[in-house]
């Protein structure tokens, strides 16, 4: 999700007090060199990754698919291994007997394929979640950082074709939601 957050409205944008307030400067704690700008630009991507929060939950999510990982390597040789006896068992069996054998060892295997699949889900589901949490959190931090630099609007930079350098405020943005909200653990 984008971050473009247009908190000044067209009236005061038209009036110039947006502009005027930009003019006069002040110490914002943004270094953008001699660039003053109603718009500013962030990757949002790398603001989740690379912040205090994104990093526990992406270790979090990893940690919980190497479990699954594990688990998936673990019924696959398990299911192999049945495989294998049930090759072994056929010569010993009536074509009927082997068939209804085999039928029920396919839908065993589907039926697991589905519920691992459905694991992995949950985990795609529950990094989602959590960037929503993020972001939720993030709102008021990056809006304050915008009023601070006197900006209109802070924009995603996949959204922005051709930008100043001295308009984007990652690493800003990072250092202040690290600040604000730390990890985000509970």
């Amino acid at each position: 999700m984008a971050f473009a957050l247009a908190l000044i409205g067209p009236a005061q944008i038209v009036s110039g007090q947006a502009v005027q307030a930009q003019q006069a400067g002040g110490d914002t704690g943004l270094d953008r060199g001699s660039i003053v700008s109603a718009v500013l630009t962030i990757d949002s991507d790398r603001l989740f990754l690379d912040s205090d929060f994104g990093k526990r939950v992406v270790a979090e999510v990893e940690a919980k698919g190497a479990v699954l990982a594990t688990e998936n390597r673990k019924i696959e040789a398990d299911l192999e291994a049945e495989e294998k006896r049930l090759t072994t068992v056929r010569a010993t069996m009536s074509p009927e007997e082997f068939r209804t054998l085999a039928n029920e060892f396919d839908e065993k295997v589907q039926q697991t394929r589905q519920v691992q699949a459905t694991k992995g889900r949950a985990l795609n589901a529950l990094l989602d979640q959590e960037r929503e949490v993020f972001e939720r959190a993030a709102a008021p931090v990056l809006e304050r950082l915008m009023r601070s630099a006197d900006a209109a609007v802070i924009l995603d930079l996949r959204a922005v074709f051709v930008s100043a350098s001295a308009i984007e405020i990652t690493d800003d943005a990072i250092s202040l939601l690290n600040e604000t909200l730390g990890s985000g653990a509970q």
